[in-house]
């Protein structure tokens, strides 16, 4: 079956992230972009064709994922269901916590990022920074829809987020293994919504 028209640019584009959250994850920030074409099973040159630098791929990095953590915020009926959004929501932010290559990469990322602040600075605006924005807009038209009371959406999106990952990214970043089962941050994540909007309650 032929490919349409894009298909091979979005395969190669997958196949690059994938690798670089492994090699990077492996070698740290200062990871060649060659290594990164070798594991993807690309050229050098088609990895600079689709980044042409180390601070643009980790912003795709952390665009892509954004995009799976704030899903949920945008999926049919999410407006009008706030609890299950933010329920949601939360489960996608503690999977992030959970999962071995993505905190491989960001503790590798920590350690590098005195000595390149401009990749640093790309992974918090495009990763945390995003997440955080696209959370404090879904609590906005809430507020605006009547359904909850905030006055400072920033300040309330990050309230959230505290109480989701609590000591659990912590113990990522250390290595440490985690307290929960998935059932435990199920519940979680739950308990958070439900508190959340009691707590923001109109």
């Amino acid at each position: 079956m032929p490919r349409v028209p894009g298909q091979i640019d979005v395969a190669k584009t997958e196949a690059i992230l994938d690798a670089a959250v492994e090699v990077i994850g492996e070698r740290g920030l200062a990871a060649p972009m060659e290594a990164i074409a070798r594991r993807a099973g690309v050229s050098k040159q088609t990895v600079y064709n689709h980044y042409g630098s180390k601070a643009e791929l980790m912003r795709a990095l952390m665009n892509r994922r954004v995009e799976a953590i704030t899903a949920s915020l945008r999926e049919p009926g999410a407006i009008d269901n706030p609890t299950e959004a933010l329920e949601a929501y939360a489960r996608s932010v503690l999977e992030t916590v959970i999962t071995t290559k993505s905190y491989s990469m960001m503790r590798v990322i920590m350690l590098g990022s005195g000595e390149m602040p401009d990749v640093a600075k790309e992974v918090f605006e495009a990763g945390p920074l995003s997440a955080r924005r696209q959370l404090a807009a879904f609590l906005k038209t809430e507020t605006e829809l009547g359904r909850m009371k905030v006055e400072n959406f920033d300040q309330a999106a990050e309230f959230f987020s505290g109480m989701v990952m609590g000591h659990s990214q912590l113990r990522s970043l250390l290595r440490l293994p985690s307290d929960k089962t998935p059932d435990e941050y199920g519940r979680l994540a739950r308990e958070a919504a439900v508190r959340f909007m009691r707590a923001y309650a109109p």
